[in-house]
Order: structure tokens, then C-alpha cells, then sequence
């Protein structure tokens, strides 16, 4: 695949710029994903149940928070960490953040996460929500992972929702086919066809199959597929004591 053809990080930041308020609203923001709100509830509830006495958290392309809001409602005060590339999309979600957990610390990073410098062995729970099929290359998302690995603590949990593609080819294509008449009807065909041109701009998402792989690959054990839908999954695992 040539990568180059695919948008830059500048471009995501600016599209993610210009959506804000669009992120504040979860059903608004979500249209586009199957059972968005069940994916959430469900990483939510499995960092809950993996880490009962977590404090430290960390929400990978956070966004306008509601992953870390809808832990918050489970388990606070926390000390959280929220990292995305939109300086806008940190300012929602501090806002968003401090008023579900007074008590809480939390903390803006703005930052692709490939660089931003975080501190190893902290997090006893990751999010990564809708934000890793941004990566490309085989070798760009091996990096990725062991970066997560290293930064969740002993014990502690990196939980996944995103969009995913298939490793045999006639069940990619049936599982597309079944997308597009969800996104026709949940907003007509206008929908469809933004979804399908944003995600051939943007995203170059991996399998199911490939991502959880890459998980043990890295170092996770008790890895569980939470929920999957046709082109989306929710999934994780747990980093050894």
C-alpha cells in the first residue's frame, strides 16, 4: 500500500479540530459505529473488573473524553491521563473530565502517541478508542503496541474499540456490504459514502485476528474479545504482575 496517499497527522488534527462539539455528543459522534455505546460500556466494565483498584489511567486519542467519563461513572476519583492530537478536542475533555471527578487529577497531553513521552509501567488502565487504525505500516503498529505494553502497569489492562477489516477476502467484502446498509440506515447514503471516503483517506485498520496476535506478540495474557460487530471490535488484555 502507498501510505503517502493516506492523510497526514496535520490533516487529522484538523479535522478533529473542527469537530468538537460533534465528539461531545456520544450518539451524535457514533452514528457511524455499530453498538458504539455497548463497546464502551463494555471496556469500561472489563478495566473494572481486571483493575478494581485502579488509579492511574491513560485514554489513547481521547477525544472529547467519553471513554474515560464513561469509567469515571464505574470508578473515581482516578488520576487521568488524556492524549490526542487536537489541542480543542483535550480542552473538551479536560472540562468534561474535571466536572465528573472533582477529586480526580487530570492531566492534557497533546501528542501523537508514537512520541509523546510517557512514563513506563504506570497505567493500570489504557483506552484506545477508534484511534488506532490511524496507524500504517506492519512495523508503525508493532511500535505502537509495545509502547502500550511498556506503559501499562504490572496488572493492568489496554482495552480497544476500533474498526477492523477481515483476513479472508470474500468475508471482508460480505462484511463491507453488511456496513454500508448500516450506515444507509442509520443516515442514507450520504453517510455511507462519507464513511467509506473518510476511511479510504484515513485509516488503514488490521484484523481481529492480527491485533490480538499482536497482543500476545507484545506481551499480554488473558486477552479476551469483549464484542465484534461487522467491521468493528471491542477487545484487550491484561499485562502480567
Amino acid at each position: 500500500m502507498d501510505y503517502s496517499k493516506k492523510s497526514s497527522i496535520a490533516q487529522i488534527r484538523k479535522k478533529f479540530d473542527a469537530s468538537v462539539e460533534k465528539y461531545s455528543d456520544l450518539e451524535a459522534a457514533q452514528k457511524t459505529l455499530p453498538d458504539a455505546a455497548l463497546a464502551m460500556e463494555l471496556i469500561a466494565g472489563a478495566a473494572l473488573c481486571t483493575t478494581p483498584d485502579a488509579v492511574n489511567m491513560l485514554d489513547v486519542g481521547c477525544g472529547a473524553g467519553n471513554n474515560t467519563l464513561k469509567f469515571l461513572q464505574l470508578r473515581s476519583p482516578m488520576n487521568c491521563d488524556l492524549l490526542d492530537l487536537s489541542a480543542k478536542m483535550l480542552d473538551r475533555a479536560r472540562k468534561r473530565v474535571v466536572a465528573a471527578d472533582p477529586d480526580g487529577v487530570v492531566r492534557t497531553i497533546q501528542a501523537d502517541f508514537r512520541e509523546a513521552r510517557l512514563p513506563e509501567n504506570r497505567y493500570d488502565v489504557v483506552f484506545a478508542a477508534a484511534v488506532l487504525h490511524h496507524l500504517r505500516d506492519d512495523a508503525d503498529w508493532r511500535i505502537a503496541f509495545k509502547k502500550l505494553y511498556a506503559i501499562t502497569a504490572p496488572g493492568g489492562g489496554l482495552w480497544i474499540t476500533d474498526l477492523i477489516c477481515h483476513d479472508t477476502p470474500a468475508i471482508e467484502e460480505m462484511m463491507r456490504r453488511r456496513y454500508a446498509d448500516y450506515l444507509v440506515a442509520a443516515g442514507g447514503a450520504e453517510l455511507r459514502d462519507w464513511t467509506f471516503e473518510t476511511q479510504r483517506l484515513e485509516d488503514t485498520p488490521r484484523s481481529l485476528n492480527w491485533q490480538l496476535a499482536l497482543l500476545k506478540e507484545v506481551g499480554f495474557e488473558r486477552i479476551e474479545i469483549l464484542h465484534k460487530t461487522s467491521c468493528f471490535a471491542a477487545f484487550g488484555g491484561v499485562k502480567p504482575k
